[in-house]
């Protein structure tokens, strides 16, 4: 699973499940070497992994959507986006209804927009609120159990993706409660899937090129490749952005992405002057797909730029200073977004259930959402608690699996275990740096968008583990190291869901006896 190497930069040989793969071989001009470097994923129509996929993701919705209007009335930060969502049905933007007058919001609209989707749909009601987040939480899993059947080319390990995340109670507290968190890890993995897809499309119409007989090193012009895939990425990430803007940690991070891959496929094409024509020859088409990023975000603005009650909407005009059509409007919302950044960067206020991204992998603060005790659990003292709570065994797995990636991503040169730890940087080390810096207040579910990568790394380290170095074989080929990973990988899943399982009551607001309820505090204060 990770043979990779930069050098030839191709896919470790193909599972068991998949025997066809990439058995085409010395067509046309491409040598055998070359197309084996240049090799993507053939069979993403295998239906075998759609019917694990359909099965994975089936659990999932069931999970997120039986009982979501439960527990009645708004848990945490429910006492703001929903209510925004439903003034933003009536009034076209956020409303104040104390003065009768926009409210002034720190977050962009379009979280709120698909949570209103949810209220004109079922009304202003707990599944109007939260059935988005539930919807927005499932696709989630579907889309990671594609991406990871795509990086590994394994429908095991695919499988393995969705169900860790399927039992994270982490994922599944945030996709039952309406926030706006969830969108946001959404429309990242989205659009770092479009950017899988943009690799295996520029590798594959370089292959064509060479199979054409086009020659790399000589006076022809290379094959030109316009990259469909990656104006979806830019479509999607300004989706992410018009969510929170938390997602533009991501830009730099899968810019370069694109970049090096760029760079590994005209290397494993053979192309001359490689790094700068892959840096270059990129260069404009990766701008085209941010100016896509900056028209989709200024669009969730839609209901602010046409009625003029948005807050700051006349700001300039309010101040006696010009207001142009069209450019007055961008001036009001570039001061808007300032005065947003201002108050971001100075919150700094306490809170019970703040943390600090150096707890967040080891659980060491999540977040009470809802706490009752009163009601009937056959025991005098009762407890029914929402706690945002990553599934334990799956949490604490991750820093062993990053420190595997790590390892294996140096000594075997492996893309995959670049893509995964890029993801990974990019969700988490950014809020390190706010937190050094101006100690601001963070809450645990800001690692969310961070959370597919994570799991990839797990999984990563399970294929790790599964796969002898000389790759998975099948038959009387099959190795006992093969034979022990697989089980060793199958009782860790089977260990994560029981856990899972164990946790389910404070992940969704249960009532169980006190004493069950403490009985899971298994950090103590930490976790009350």
């Amino acid at each position: 699973m990770t043979s990779a190497t930069a050098e030839t930069d191709a896919p470790s040989p193909p599972p068991a499940d998949e025997p066809g793969e990439g058995a085409n071989q010395g067509v046309r001009g491409a040598p055998d070497a070359v197309r084996r470097r240049l090799a993507t994923l053939d069979n993403w129509l295998n239906p075998y992994s759609w019917l694990v996929t359909a099965l994975i993701v089936s659990i999932a919705a069931v999970l997120r959507l039986v009982g979501v209007d439960r527990p009645k009335g708004y848990i945490f930060d429910e006492v703001y986006y929903p209510t925004d969502a439903w003034d933003m049905l009536q009034h076209g933007v956020e409303w104040d209804e104390k003065v009768n007058g926009p409210a002034y919001v720190v977050h962009p609209p379009l979280g709120k927009w698909l949570i209103a989707l949810g209220e004109k749909a079922f009304g202003n009601n707990e599944l109007g609120w939260r059935f988005p987040a539930a919807i927005a939480g499932t696709l989630m899993i579907l889309v990671l159990i594609r991406v990871a059947y795509r990086l590994f080319h394994s429908i095991v390990l695919a499988g393995a993706a969705g169900l860790l995340m399927t039992l994270d109670g982490f994922q599944l507290v945030l996709s039952r409660t309406s926030l706006l968190d969830i969108f946001l890890g959404l429309f990242i993995l989205m659009t770092f899937a479009s950017l899988l897809l943009d690799r295996d499309h520029y590798r594959r119409r370089w292959l064509r090129a060479l199979e054409n007989g086009y020659d790399p090193a000589g006076p022809r012009n290379p094959p030109l490749i316009f990259p469909w895939w990656l104006m979806v990425a830019g479509i999607t990430f300004g989706l992410a952005c018009g969510v929170k803007w938390s997602a533009l940690f991501f830009a730099p991070f899968f810019a370069l992405l694109v970049i090096v891959w760029r760079v590994q496929a005209r290397r494993s094409a053979g192309a001359d002057h490689a790094v700068l024509r892959g840096i270059f020859g990129g260069l404009g088409y990766l701008i085209l797909s941010f100016v896509l990023t900056v028209v989709i975000y200024l669009a969730t603005w839609t209901g602010w730029f046409v009625t003029n009650t948005g807050y700051f909407r006349h700001y300039r005009q309010a101040n006696g200073m010009d207001e142009p059509p069209v450019l007055g409007a961008l001036l009001n919302l570039m001061h808007y977004h300032y005065e947003a950044y201002t108050f971001h960067s100075g919150l700094t206020d306490r809170h019970p259930y703040q943390s600090w991204p150096w707890q967040w992998l080891l659980l060491g603060r999540p977040v009470a959402f809802s706490w009752k005790s009163n009601g009937n659990c056959g025991a005098p003292s009762c407890a029914a608690e929402i706690l945002l709570l990553g599934t334990p065994l799956l949490w604490w797995s991750f820093l062993p699996a990053l420190a595997a990636l790590v390892w294996f991503g140096i000594a075997r040169r492996d893309w995959r275990a670049l893509a995964i730890g890029t993801g990974v940087v990019a969700g988490l080390l950014p809020w390190f740096y706010f937190a050094v810096a101006d100690g601001r207040t963070m809450f645990s579910f800001y690692a969310l968008p961070a959370l597919p990568f994570l799991i990839l790394a797990v999984v990563y380290t399970l294929g790790a583990i599964m796969t002898p170095p000389g790759g998975v074989a099948a038959g009387e080929r099959r190795t006992d190291r093969q034979l022990i990973g697989t089980i060793v990988a199958g009782v860790y899943v089977l260990l994560v869901a029981l856990c899972f399982a164990y946790f389910h009551p404070i992940f969704v607001g249960q009532l169980i006896p006190y004493d069950d309820w403490s009985a899971r505090m298994w950090l103590g204060s930490r976790w009350i």
